[in-house]
């Protein structure tokens, strides 16, 4: 046999040897991750529902998923384990603090030689937001079982009365 003949099979153990090598690390790095909650850590399913660790054991943890209601998951069921301030923003809501500079006298200067300039809009110039009837309804009579435009034609062949 030539090399030339065993080339595609040598870059096919190639490529599958990689990507099992690449799949083994996130493997490693999702169990590393897992080992890692503590109790009171925030934590989300690979399910999308957030919750709180309240028990760690060997193969399960124990979540609280809403205030007194808990239950009980799968360790590779743990999707991400979450930092304190992300579990509140996304949880509570909670926004976190914005940072304000020392001197606040800083936020309400003006740029040195720009003047305020008012630009008033004429009543021209607004758009109209009123609902106008559309073309189709104004042209249009409605009855219980069929539709009659003005010119006399019901919708459907049949002339109307």
């Amino acid at each position: 046999m030539s090399i030339l003949t065993l080339l595609p099979f040598i870059v096919l153990i190639g490529a599958m040897f990689l990507m099992t090598r690449s799949a083994k690390k996130k493997q490693q790095q999702a169990a590393q991750m897992r080992n890692e909650m503590q109790p009171g850590t925030g934590v989300r399913t690979i399910g999308g529902m957030y919750a709180t660790v309240k028990e760690i054991g060997d193969e399960t943890v124990l979540l609280e998923v809403a205030p007194g209601v808990h239950a009980v998951y799968a360790k590779n069921a743990i999707g991400a384990v979450l930092e304190d301030a992300e579990y509140n923003r996304i949880v509570h809501g909670d926004e976190p603090d914005a940072v304000v500079p020392d001197d606040a006298s800083s936020l309400t200067e003006s740029v040195e030689g720009a003047e305020a300039e008012t630009v008033e809009v004429s009543e021209d110039a607004k758009p109209d937001l009123t609902k106008k009837a559309d073309a189709a309804e104004a042209d249009t009579e409605v009855t219980a079982d069929t539709e009659v435009k003005k010119d006399g034609k019901a919708d459907g062949g049949a002339e109307a009365k």
